[in-house]
């Protein structure tokens, strides 16, 4: 359990204040709710221990320690996902979608999972660059510091990191009307409703993946295409699925589906869309070891 603050020392009140900045941050760099949570605890220790009349700016401070420790974390992520079973997707996160102001979903965007994996693409340090100054609006300087490069080098990891989110398309909100939308056509394509109103919202060029970490049993390959997703979805999923429990949940920044079974969350359902509201991705979480923080939300 991650640690917490309980005294009312103005230290205590501090890291607390920068708490779920660091959380935020930390989820972003890692793709993982408990990496993220690990790395917030060892940013937590090292703050208690600090000599914080030293420190000029101690959430400056905070977000280097946080930073870096992500990045040796993300380092060695990466050479465990060489032999990860199947495809990896990041951890679902339950979150809220907010409509307003604009600055919270551009933030709720930057969760989703479509922007996870296109992070997943650029190094540790890109990664790192772009989050602190486009997402969580820290000047060239500031994360400058936080990495420990000069500023130059830091522009050139943003601008690195841009040219690829941009490229990936995966920096817009999709209206809530289209994303239930979506939900409901999805949940009657595999409940005996038939998939006609689901196709109707798919791109040509569909993606369907699915993460089972190798744990339980899913689509190992990544599916593409308007009739194989479908009938992947018709032809084998519904056998499956249509007696779950199906809970429209927040996660990622947007709608999405949680089922259970019994008092189990065995599978998220999330989608990418492109600019017209077509859904150009299905995402399935399968993992057991990344759905076990879903069930506490919903009890």
């Amino acid at each position: 359990m991650i640690g917490t603050c309980d005294d009312d020392s103005d230290g205590a009140r501090t890291f607390e204040r920068s708490r779920r900045t660091l959380q935020g941050l930390a989820y972003r760099i890692l793709g993982s709710r408990s990496d993220a949570e690990d790395a917030v605890q060892d940013t937590f220790l090292k703050w208690q221990t600090a000599d914080r009349g030293a420190i000029d700016s101690p959430a400056a401070w905070l977000t280097t320690i946080c930073t870096r420790r992500c990045l040796d974390m993300l380092r060695a992520a990466h050479r465990t996902r060489v032999s990860y079973v199947g495809t990896w997707l990041p951890e679902p996160l339950h979150t809220s979608v907010i409509d307003d102001p604009e600055r919270k979903m551009d933030l709720a965007a930057s969760l989703s999972m479509a922007f996870m994996l296109m992070l997943e693409r650029l190094t540790p340090k890109e990664r790192a660059a772009y989050l602190l100054y486009e997402v969580f609006d820290q000047s060239y300087a500031e994360v400058a510091a936080s990495l420990g490069i000069a500023e130059a080098a830091c522009r050139k990891l943003v601008s690195r990191a841009r040219t690829n989110i941009e490229l990936g398309k995966v920096r817009h909100t999709t209206p809530l009307e289209r994303q239930n939308e979506l939900l409901a056509a999805f949940h009657a394509a595999l409940t005996g409703n038939g998939p006609d109103a689901l196709t109707a919202l798919l791109t040509d060029d569909i993606q369907l993946r699915a993460d089972g970490g190798g744990k339980v049993t899913t689509v190992s390959a990544t599916l593409q295409g308007k009739a194989d997703v479908v009938a992947f979805l018709v032809d084998k999923l519904r056998a499956y699925w249509a007696d779950y429990e199906w809970i429209p949940a927040d996660l990622n920044g947007g709608r999405a589906l949680i089922l259970r079974e019994a008092e189990a969350v065995v599978a998220t359902v999330s989608f990418a869309f492109d600019d017209a509201g077509r859904a150009t991705d299905i995402f399935i979480v399968r993992n057991p070891d990344k759905l076990s923080s879903l069930r506490r939300t919903l009890t």
